[in-house]
């Protein structure tokens, strides 16, 4: 048994398939390269593949993590060869390195989400620092969204570690995010935005790093 953990990004051409779609991407893509992917036992086997945290449609990344697990061991260089040459435009494999088996699952170690969002604003850099400045020193920040299944209510600035102004723009500014992902929620970027007093929607929103527990031995 072999458990590869792969780093990907997901460009422009399929930042608006949902995160089922890009498991059978991957799925696919795995099977037509003669990967050996291990299966789950019982009624139903399913490939052993999993994904750190659900990117939201829409957004690209270069970030993405994923942990596979084989049958038999595979070179790295391998299996880097033979699924790249099956994956569709928009998905690159940029790194895979071998993980113990015996590793907590991936969605278990998520911790953080590293964002890059443009918005558009006149503002300069002054203001936007200052606007970023006065939501991280604010001790709580009540929001609420609605979802299909009623309205969620929770302290948006518990899921926020940390915001920087990542570049200033002619009509707009770029600004980092670093977002909490744990039992109580996982923090969204166009609602941090919002509440920075961005009132459209970000140009882009970009993940650039999925931050996992340290480990501990």
């Amino acid at each position: 048994m072999q458990r590869l953990r792969v780093r990907f990004s997901r460009c422009e051409e399929i930042k608006y398939i949902s995160h089922l779609d890009l498991m059978r991407l991957w799925e696919r893509a795995l099977r037509r390269a003669s990967i050996p992917i291990a299966y789950s036992e019982g009624f139903t086997p399913h490939p052993r593949i999993s994904l750190a945290a659900p990117l939201p449609i829409g957004v690209t990344s270069e970030g993405e993590l994923m942990d596979v697990f084989l049958q038999r061991r595979l070179p790295l260089l391998s299996f880097i060869k033979a699924a790249g040459d099956k994956l569709p435009m928009g998905v690159d494999i940029l790194e895979v390195h071998e993980v113990p088996p015996t590793m907590p699952s991936l969605q278990s170690q998520v911790r953080y989400t590293e964002y890059l969002v443009e918005v558009e604003t006149e503002n300069g850099v002054e203001e936007i620092g200052s606007h970023l400045s006065s939501l991280l020193s604010l001790k709580e920040l009540p929001w609420q969204h609605k979802r299909d299944t009623g309205v969620r209510r929770y302290d948006l600035r518990a899921l926020i570690d940390d915001l920087w102004l990542e570049e200033k723009l002619p009509s707009g500014c770029i600004f980092g995010m670093r977002l909490r992902v744990d039992n109580s929620g996982a923090g969204r970027p166009e609602q941090v935005a919002l509440a920075l007093g961005f009132p459209d929607r970000p140009r882009s929103i970009h993940r650039t790093r999925i931050i996992l527990a340290e480990r501990r031995l």
